[in-house]
């Protein structure tokens, strides 16, 4: 087969996305020494990827997500590749691509949450950009031969949204790698940022369904209790991540959270490894990655029961109702205040992570696309 990928998101710099792109990638790499295929990324991420099997080979396709030009000149490269078929990593599929393709769907959540809080834009470059992103998702999951989804919660949101068929769609769950060990610097990481312990972590962005803003407001019940506590909050620096310290300053809590903005991935092993507990008060999430790699680092979790959470975590976390800013509090200062609770989430979250495997996720995925091909 030419196998074509759309990793325009490859990398760190396409988050959980380019995560999930980047491993699939490297992991077909291990186990496909047949098929020939053609990776698409963009300027930013040229550098990043570099094939290690000589059946993969990188093609520029420099255009941007979202646009008229991804939805024009995409296509017509992908024509060039004369491609058996491609696999869209995300659900933004040119609408003029006729070819066999599959579509990974990692979430709904702009299905779900429709909110011009989450963006910048202006009432009516929100509505239209919501108007386009309807019809390209409904063309994806409608053209698409097969469907993956990374939870059996999003699989179930698709069929539920879109009246899909669940016999087209796959779960392929995604993974965590094995804890990074600290550099021969990293003591210095949390005096970099200026972290001090103890401290709650999230790690992530911040935009609205994440509920950082609930967090904030339950941290403020947990520094009443426990004011030597702090919550660090670790993100890219964009326009949510200044309206949550903007928050932090109106809650009258900007003293005890500490926003580190970017922090390296040579940083970043550390920051976890001091945390005495995650929190993940997400209200959506088609997988919960962040979550899983904090069980990675031997922290001790609480999380949302909404979405995929308990799917994925299991009983490697302590639940709470996103939507309740005291529960939120509560199961914080439970794991805070009891070190036998804190040790059990901590060996389960072990046993928990020891259950995914970017490699399953790789063979299941080479495996559809064998399934599309011949069918």
């Amino acid at each position: 087969m030419r196998i074509g990928i759309d990793a325009r998101f490859y990398g760190t710099f396409g988050k959980g996305l380019g995560r999930y792109t980047q491993k699939l990638i490297e992991h077909l790499e291990r186990i496909d020494h047949e098929n020939d295929y053609f990776i698409l990324v963009r300027r930013e991420n040229w550098a990043d990827y570099q094939p290690t099997n000589p059946r993969f080979k990188k093609v520029l396709a420099d255009f941007r997500w979202y646009t008229i030009t991804e939805q024009i000149l995409l296509p017509l490269k992908l024509w060039t590749l004369r491609l058996d078929l491609v696999h869209f990593t995300h659900f933004n599929v040119p609408l003029l691509y006729w070819g066999k393709f599959i579509v990974t769907v990692h979430d709904l959540i702009l299905t779900k949450y429709p909110t011009q809080r989450a963006t910048m834009l202006g009432p009516l470059q929100y509505a239209l950009k919501h108007f386009g992103y309807r019809i390209v998702i409904r063309s994806a999951i409608r053209r698409s031969r097969r469907i993956i989804a990374v939870s059996k919660y999003t699989k179930q949101e698709v069929v539920r949204y879109f009246n899909v068929d669940p016999l087209k769609i796959s779960v392929t769950y995604e993974a965590v790698d094995q804890a990074q060990k600290p550099s021969p610097d990293s003591p210095e990481a949390l005096r970099r940022y200026s972290i001090q312990k103890p401290y709650i972590l999230y790690v992530g962005n911040v935009y609205p369904h994440k509920n950082v803003e609930g967090l904030l407001q339950a941290y403020k019940k947990v520094a009443m209790a426990m004011p030597h506590v702090r919550l660090v909050i670790v993100g890219k620096e964009d326009y949510f991540f200044k309206r949550a310290k903007e928050t932090s300053q109106t809650l009258g809590i900007r003293d005890g959270v500490i926003f580190t903005g970017f922090v390296t991935d040579t940083d970043l092993p550390e920051v976890y490894r001091g945390a005495s507990l995650y929190a993940f008060p997400s209200f959506c999430e088609g997988f919960g990655l962040p979550a899983l790699e904090a069980c990675s680092y031997g922290i001790p979790v609480v999380a949302s029961n909404s979405s995929s959470l308990p799917e994925i975590l299991g009983d490697a976390a302590l639940f709470f109702n996103p939507h309740s800013i005291d529960e939120i509090a509560h199961a914080c200062m439970q794991v805070l205040k009891d070190p036998q609770l804190a040790e059990t989430l901590r060996a389960r979250g072990f046993a928990r992570v020891a259950r995914f495997h970017w490699s399953d996720m790789a063979r299941t995925t080479l495996d559809l696309y064998n399934d599309v091909y011949y069918s």
